[in-house]
Order: C-alpha cells, then structure tokens, then sequence
C-alpha cells in the first residue's frame, strides 16, 4: 500500500505528524511505480495512470527502493524520539523487505501476469459506490491506457508478453503452477465481461472500443501462454525454498514453519476436542442422534440463506453482535452502519471467499470498510458453483464478528478515525496483524454466541489452524493437494467448493498467506494472557481493546513493546 504529497488526516498527534514527512518521502519516491496502488489510498492524482511492466521501469524502481532505504537509514541515526524511530523502523523494514522480494522472483520466478485480472483491479479500484462520482471518468482513461490507445502507451498484454520472453531466456528460472496458469485461461472472461458491467453500472461512455481492443490482445497473450508458457509451467506447486520462506516473513510469520506446523497441529486436535463438546450439546437441544461435530456441523449447514434474505438475515446479526459487545463492554463502536453486499461474479473469480474491502486512507471523507460476500466462485473450467460455507444461519456470528464488528471494518475505520500515522496505516501493514485481530475478535465473542454460533466459531478456528500446517506441509512436499483437501472436507467440514479454493490459496493464490490467521491470533492471545497476569483485577477489556486499534496494523513484536512501554504504564 502506498501514499501522498499533500493529505489530510485526522487530529493527528505530533509525533505522527512528525513520522508523516518520513512516509510522505517514501511514497512520493516510489508510488510512481505502482499508480493503481496509489490511487486506491486516495491519491487522486494518479487515477488516470497505470504501471509500467518494462525492465527498464522495474530497474528504476529497485534503484529508487535502495536510494530510499539509504535515506532512511541516515534519518533514523539523527532521530530521538521513540515512536517515530519505530516508524522509522518500520519503513526500513518494509522497503528492505520490498527489496528483497525483487530480488528473489527475479532469481527464482518468470514474471508470468494474470492480465485479465490485472486490468479489472487497477479498473475495479475507481468505479465504486464509495469511489467520488469525479474520479470515476479516469477508469475510462486508464483502460485506454491498458489497450494501448492513449499517446505514449503500450498496451499492457504486449509488455507482459515481451517481459515474460525475455525472461524465458534464462532456463533457470520456474515457470508458473500448471493449474495456476489454466484456471487463469478458464476465468478470464469473468474479469473482461466484470468490466463491461463496471463501466455499464456506473453510466461512463466510450468504454466499447477499449475493452473490445483488450479483448483482442488478451486472446493472443493467452495464444502465446498456451504455446510458450505452459511447457514450462511447473507441474509442482512446490515452490523454490527461498520463496516460501520469504513469503512467510513477508505476510508477518517470524518463526519457522516446522514450529508453525506443531504449534498449529497442537491447537487443531484441542479444537476439535471443544467443537466435540459443543456439538454434543447442540444436538440434545435439537433432538439430533448423531454428537459427532462433523455430523452436526452439516446438519446446521441445511438452514441455508438464499440471496433474496442474506442480506437482511447479515445486518439483522450485526445488530445482535453489537448489542453484545455494549452490554459485554469489550470495544467502543462507531456510530455509522456497517456496510455489506453480495459479491459480483468477477469479484468472485478474483476474491473467491468472504473479505473486507478497506476504505481509502488518505484524504478519507467518510469512505468505510465492506463486507463483500460472494455467493457463487468460479471453479477451473470457468463455470461457478455454490458452496453452502457461509450461507447458513449459524455461520453469520463468526463471520460478522471477524469481517465487521469488532473485526476488519472497525480497524481499518480506527486508522483514519484515531489519526494513526501513515506508517503505521499502510507500511506495517501485513497479514499476521491484521488477521490476528479478525481471529481474536471471534475467540472473544464466541462465549456470548449462542450454541450453534459457538460451534461454527471454532469450525473457523478449526480451518485456520489447518491452514497453518497445511500450507506449509504442501509447500515442503510433505502433504499432498488430494490429502489436504481431504482433511478440510472431512475434519474441518468444509464444501468440495470451498476446500477446493483453500488448496488452491495454499499452492498457488498466495502461499504463505493462509497461516497468518492462527499465527497472529496466537500472538495476540499470549499478550493478552500476560497483560492480564500483570494487571489481575485492574484489567479492563475495552482500555485494552480500543489501545490495540488505536495502535495501527502493528505486527505482534512491536504491538507488545507498545503494550509495554505505554499500556501498563
């Protein structure tokens, strides 16, 4: 994520202020390379723009990277005050570990590109309810940019196709997933059709001729992949070690995976031990005859939403959750309504599971979170099918808690609403600290669900911490795709749907990513557990709970020295 020159944020405290001009230099340097991210904070001026996938534009951004890291560097040696030298930190970090993300795909990787999903991003990014009716013309502008028919401009298939020849060149480098590569074949037309609706939806002319033109050049990118790059797609998910590693770092896992994989593993056994407990207890109340979890869990599956009442059935349950969390007084709320809605089938194809879209962080007048739920996901022929994971009455506690309240909307909504700084808002950010939270909130809400929710909120649980072995396991080449889709199935009673697009997301989508969710919760839990033995009865769940949001995306390490230094004190 990235930022601004000139921005606006609310009452922030001086030594925000102060860490301010040291993100604002960063971004300035390096948001050039990556408009779409830029205009998707709030950066206005880069709306029309979009990236430049030549070598040369890339090698200019990894030299501006180490210029900034230099700069930085000498910066943090002459500041005095403690929370901006942490923000400091962070943003070396951050820009080191950008670095280093370079450096291992152009190593390791061909820089094989999923265009069709490239394109309805950086256009899907400004035609948007929430997206200001002025900016949304620049859409048309930047897909003419995409197609090549503004001066100056190439189209974005044809760079992405020279790139990935070039780069052919070198036989050391692996190519892309085999099954990556063909179900971005199969849904391309999920993304291309998405367009048409977004310009279509929001009344913007002239969109016809472009998106024809794209169609074309993405058809014969696709004729040059099922050519030149499928014989040298990988037919292992396996990445290169260095990679994975990498990966897990880059999404805020600091400790080994085989570690990982035996915390995770302890915690799944002792889950399904509890979830046993609970669907017992179910059953009775319901005059079930099976207690088996397993059994139970699919029985409550049954009690299906359809899409005329999912809705209504989401906000009805987002009011009892709030209700709860006043009258249990574990966090302060926002005032405003949360926002939620169905997914569209190309939101789907490219998010295939439930997910928060943060609002703007720069120059925010009012945009919030949204919960986004898709009801169909694209499989790898480019049909869709249903899945029935998070369409049952039971599922709507946990999923709101984590997705809302007191979960994503509401720390996205303390990062502008606080005056958290810009590092804090957008450089610390990662998957750990984020996810944590959105874990967290359910453990905390789950005693106050009633017995159905309570059991679908460990089933979740459950299938986090299975992600965080099974992840692993697949990328070491100890567990095998048929075996992990077997145990999210059967144990963890997932869809064939959804168990299908959890493999997929651990080999392909974004390895590494899945087990942030049980590692940060982890974390949080353990802070949490020794803030309460250092305080016993003065300990007060709502001052720790607003301190956690009012401290930005922090990962674990620093979130405790916060806690720490400020907190206890």
């Amino acid at each position: 994520m990235g930022v601004l020159l000139v921005l606006v944020v609310l009452a922030a405290p001086l030594a925000a202020a102060d860490s301010d001009v040291h993100a604002r230099y960063v971004l300035d340097a390096m948001l050039r390379y990556s408009p779409e991210a830029a205009s998707g904070l709030g950066l206005e001026q880069y709306d029309a723009q979009v990236s430049d996938l030549s070598d040369a534009s890339r090698r200019d951004a990894q030299a501006a990277g180490r210029r900034v890291l230099q700069e930085l560097r000498k910066r943090l040696r002459k500041e005095q005050d403690p929370r901006t030298r942490q923000d400091l930190e962070i943003l070396i970090d951050s820009t080191a570990e950008t670095l280093r993300e370079q450096e291992l795909n152009d190593r390791y990787i061909l820089p094989y590109l999923n265009v069709a999903r490239t394109v309805f991003g950086g256009v899907r990014g400004l035609l948007d309810d929430q997206v200001a009716e002025s900016r949304r013309p620049a859409a048309l502008t930047r897909l003419r940019r995409y197609a090549g028919m503004e001066p100056g401009t190439r189209p974005i298939a044809e760079t992405a196709r020279q790139r990935l020849a070039a780069a052919m060149k070198n036989a050391k480098l692996a190519g892309p997933y085999r099954k990556s590569v063909e179900q971005d074949l199969a849904q391309a037309g999920f993304f291309l059709d998405g367009l048409g609706q977004l310009f279509a939806k929001y009344k913007i002319a002239g969109y016809e001729e472009p998106l024809q033109t794209l169609r074309r050049q993405v058809d014969e990118y696709h004729a040059f992949v099922r050519d030149s790059v499928l014989p040298r797609a990988r037919e292992t998910h396996v990445l290169p070690a260095p990679v994975y590693q990498h990966a897990l770092r880059h999404y805020g896992v600091d400790i080994p995976a085989p570690e990982l994989t035996r915390m995770a593993r302890e915690a799944f056994a002792a889950l399904q031990v509890r979830a046993g407990d609970v669907a017992a207890r179910v059953a009775e109340v319901r005059g079930w005859r099976s207690r088996d979890y397993r059994d139970v869990i699919r029985q409550l599956k049954k009690e299906q939403l359809d899409n005329d009442t999912i809705l209504d059935h989401y906000r009805q349950r987002l009011a009892e959750i709030e209700a709860i969390v006043r009258r249990e007084d574990l966090v302060t709320l926002p005032e405003r309504p949360a926002r939620i809605r169905l997914a569209t089938p190309a939101e789907s194809a490219g998010q295939p599971a439930p997910h928060m879209r943060p609002p703007r962080l720069i120059g925010n007048t009012g945009e919030s979170g949204e919960f986004v739920l898709p009801m169909r996901i694209p499989d790898a022929s480019g049909q869709t099918e249903g899945y029935d994971d998070f369409t049952f009455a039971a599922a709507s506690w946990t999923l709101s808690v984590h997705e809302l309240r007191p979960g994503h909307e509401m720390q996205f909504a303390a990062l502008i609403e606080n005056g958290v700084s810009l590092t804090r808002a957008i450089f610390a950010f990662n998957s750990t600290n984020v996810e944590g939270w959105g874990l967290y909130s359910e453990a905390i809400m789950q005693p106050f669900m009633p017995l159905e929710g309570q059991l679908i909120s460990l089933q979740h649980r459950m299938m986090r911490a299975a992600r965080a072995f099974l992840d692993p396991g697949l990328q070491a080449g100890q567990v095998t795709p048929e075996e992990a889709g077997r145990i999210l199935r059967e144990d963890v009673v997932l869809s064939p749907a959804m168990a299908r697009q959890e493999v997929d997301r651990y080999t392909f989508r974004s390895p590494g990513q899945a087990t942030s969710y049980f590692y940060g919760y982890t974390r949080l839990m353990e802070l949490r557990k020794d803030v309460e033995a250092r305080l016993g009865g003065r300990f007060e769940a709502k001052r720790f709970h607003d301190f956690i949001l009012a401290q930005g995306l922090l990962p674990p390490a620093l979130l405790r020295k916060a806690v720490s230094a400020e907190f206890l004190r």
